[in-house]
């Protein structure tokens, strides 16, 4: 039997590589010509159980407000004429209420250690070089107050199993001597020593290797123009002519919504703009060595190999990638002041991309009404660290297993 999947991101090749290793043939369809080339290209590069956290809890309604009028924002609106972004807004509202925001943080913290152990698993026996490292992340707080919430909040992750470390600023530079000079700045730190780094793109096209020695077949530069169906998908009308298989699986990130309405399906899944900064190091910088994420600027950076990363930002901007200097000013400023010898800030390569996300952060993932179609979609900010979880989950469905992770919450049916 052959199963399509739509879409070569991290998502969709992640899907192929555990179906086809399963000894299913597999066809991969995808309008860009390579894989990697959207939302898993320049992400951020953490693998974090350990933030986990849903982006809607209730201090977020009063941020997206103050975006309106302030600049420099973690979060923000841009207010346009696109319907589904105030009807996304609203149910992500409705999801911002103390109970649900411990409900969601739950669920993604489960499917993330989850998923961690496949991708793990996965590593160990194909030993991709994706410049991954498995240091564990630091979650920064400058002031007492906000460590004393961090600390008080992390319960919901350390109740499901996670290990998390309370660190002062001593330990800190310990840890990570690359902040030595803005030790001063911090109160202290949440440290999660199973959370990892490494280049999504580079793991994505390590694993597209081994899914074309399976047998594996992408076909790049194909748009998608129509789902086919009756009770069952029937086929998929592309570019390049029609393609016929017994199961498909959508894996098309923040395009997945617009896909899935030739079957009649109204994802709530709406893109969310993220900006990424990667800053060539040489011998005579001093760039951390530890990933983590800067809890009040909220910006998160990750060292590769000759490379420092830092990435910042939620905007909801519709499905514009577009950037200019200007966007990347505040992440910069933040990392200048952490790492101030870090990288070279002068040759910045700037990128900006599309977050698929939900308003309650979970992702939408296996079967649907059609029987033959499957979902593995709404990832959010948590591809990178879900996304070896997903695509044994709808990997398992597609053959007919049971997953063995419990799924409250993250299907539609």
């Amino acid at each position: 039997m052959t199963t399509v999947i739509l879409g070569s991101g991290i998502i969709g090749t992640t899907t192929a590589y555990y179906l086809a290793k399963a000894g299913e043939k597999v066809i991969v369809l995808d309008r860009q010509s390579d894989v990697a080339l959207e939302t898993s290209f320049a992400n951020a590069g953490l693998i974090a159980p350990g933030h986990s956290y849903t982006w809607a809890s209730p201090e977020a309604p009063w941020i997206l407000l103050k975006s309106l009028v302030h600049g420099g924002q973690s979060l923000r609106l841009k207010l346009g004429t696109d319907w589904r972004m105030y009807a996304w807004c609203w149910e992500f509202l409705k999801n911002c209420t103390t109970e649900k925001a411990l409900l969601n943080t739950g669920r993604k913290v489960r499917l993330a250690m989850y998923s961690q152990v496949q991708l793990n698993a996965l590593m160990q026996a194909e030993q991709l070089d994706f410049q991954g490292a498995s240091k564990g992340l630091l979650y920064l707080h400058r002031d007492r107050a906000a460590l004393d919430r961090a600390v008080a909040a992390m319960t919901v992750l350390t109740d499901a199993g996670l290990e998390l470390n309370v660190l002062h600023p001593q330990q800190i530079v310990q840890m990570e001597p690359a902040l030595r000079s803005s030790a001063d700045q911090l109160a202290g730190a949440l440290y999660c020593p199973t959370d990892q780094t490494g280049d999504a793109r580079l793991f994505t096209q390590a694993l597209y290797e081994r899914c074309i020695a399976l047998g594996v077949e992408f076909r790049f530069n194909t748009k998608v123009l129509r789902i086919r169906a009756g009770d069952v998908v029937e086929a998929i009308e592309t570019s390049d002519g029609t393609v016929v298989a017994e199961r498909y699986v959508l894996a098309f990130g923040s395009y997945s919504p617009i896909t899935a309405r030739d079957l009649g399906y109204q994802l709530p899944i709406y893109p969310v703009k993220g900006y990424s900064a990667t800053f060539p190091t040489h011998a005579d910088h001093i760039p951390p060595t530890v990933g983590g994420v800067d809890e009040q600027n909220l910006i998160a950076w990750a060292p590769f190999e000759g490379r420092l990363r830092v990435t910042a930002t939620a905007e909801f901007a519709g499905y514009d990638t577009t950037h200019s200097p200007g966007d990347f000013e505040h992440m910069i400023g933040a990392a200048r002041r952490l790492f101030p010898q870090g990288a070279d800030y002068s040759k910045p390569s700037f990128w900006a991309g599309l977050r698929p996300m939900t308003p309650n952060g979970t992702p939408l993932i296996g079967p649907t009404r059609h029987r033959n179609f499957f979902l593995n979609v709404g990832h959010g900010h948590l591809g990178w660290t879900w996304a070896c979880g997903t695509a044994k989950i709808v990997s398992d469905f597609v053959q007919g297993r049971a997953p063995d992770i419990d799924l409250a919450g993250l299907t539609m049916m």
